[in-house]
């Protein structure tokens, strides 16, 4: 099995520039690299990765906490920062928290016991004073959530922002009266995003409706069972903000066996540009965030942070959302400005 010496002799070199190339390491030139690799590719050399990792102190592994990789919108985004991590020779380890805050710190121990070298974040369930003590122990990216107490790298779209014009769509289409279902109610994203619902209604002066079974919405059958609760508490609700493309496509489906007319009778609108958003007939309006460029800028910059041991403070990284406008909100009703 051909060595590290043997790669050196074979490309004319020291040994320590064959390991800079090996490690990645600046300060040697592009043609000695390419002759280190061309031994190493002539030779069939291997690095040894795992005595790479013990003499950088680094497992070249990062953890991503998600809350259920079942949602479409992070295994997407998980699949994006595999991808991304690959290219820059880490591994990533998927953590699902299951919305638990306990979990949440047992996979934060992680960094602590140095068995990632940094995580990346989509959802918070702990406040950032528990989350902000791991940040000795290495870097820490928040990526989907926005605290505005966090310091360190935060990418995200503007969550008020996108409430707010997905609101204004369905006013814009006549709706009267709204009803605003999220997921975990806790987090900073349902936070933002009920701020941009109600600063359209108070804009517009439209009604809207509050229900305990509006709280904690996360899938097709919590869409169905709030459908079937409108319809016998408050039937006068003519338009859905959902905080899921999954949950509008529960409401739709049962509003669709109950003879409901969508948009005409109710108009929905979902978040996130799932496929199935595309596949539901009516096709769903609804929020796109662009999933793989958040997930790619993430990777990237808590790599950077590792790499380069740089020191943690709050940067912020805003990408821009779209509204696809679809079937399930078109009434094509000139309302009044």
């Amino acid at each position: 099995m051909p060595t590290i010496e043997d790669v050196a002799r074979h490309a004319g070199l020291s040994r320590t520039t064959v390991s800079r190339v090996i490690n990645n390491q600046p300060y040697v030139c592009e043609e000695k690299r390419q002759r280190v690799l061309s031994s190493m590719g002539d030779l069939g050399y291997v690095p040894n990765s795992s005595a790479r990792r013990l003499r950088n102190k680094k497992t070249e592994t990062i953890a991503v906490l998600l809350p259920r990789i079942t949602n479409p919108f992070f295994s997407h985004m998980m699949e994006a920062m595999e991808k991304k991590a690959s290219e820059w020779g880490y591994q990533v380890i998927v953590c699902q928290t299951h919305y638990s805050a306990d979990k949440e710190i047992d996979y934060l121990e992680l960094l602590r016991k140095k068995q990632v070298d940094g995580l990346i974040m989509t959802s918070v369930h702990n406040d950032w004073t528990k989350i902000e003590e791991y940040l000795a122990s290495g870097p820490i990216v928040l990526c989907n959530e926005n605290m505005e107490e966090a310091n360190t790298a935060i990418i995200h779209i503007d969550q008020k922002q996108a409430a707010y014009d997905a609101t204004m769509h369905l006013v814009e289409q006549g709706c009267k009266k709204l009803a605003f279902l999220c997921g975990n109610t806790e987090s900073s994203i349902t936070r933002a995003r009920r701020s941009g619902f109600m600063k359209a209604l108070h804009n517009r002066g439209v009604a809207f409706v509050e229900h305990d079974s509006f709280q904690e919405a996360m899938d097709v059958d919590n869409g169905r069972e709030i459908l079937s609760i409108i319809q016998e508490e408050d039937p006068e609700i003519d338009g859905i903000f959902t905080g899921s493309d999954e949950v509008a496509a529960g409401i739709i489906y049962e509003a669709i066996q109950r003879g409901i007319s969508i948009p005409e009778d109710l108009a929905v609108v979902g978040f996130d540009n799932q496929t199935i958003s595309m596949l539901m007939n009516p096709s769903i309006s609804t929020v796109e965030q662009p999933i793989v460029d958040m997930a790619n800028k993430s990777v990237e910059v808590l790599i950077q942070h590792i790499e380069q041991h740089l020191r943690q403070k709050r940067e912020e990284y805003v990408f821009d959302h779209t509204l696809q406008q679809r079937n399930s909100t078109m009434r094509n009703i000139a309302v009044p400005m």
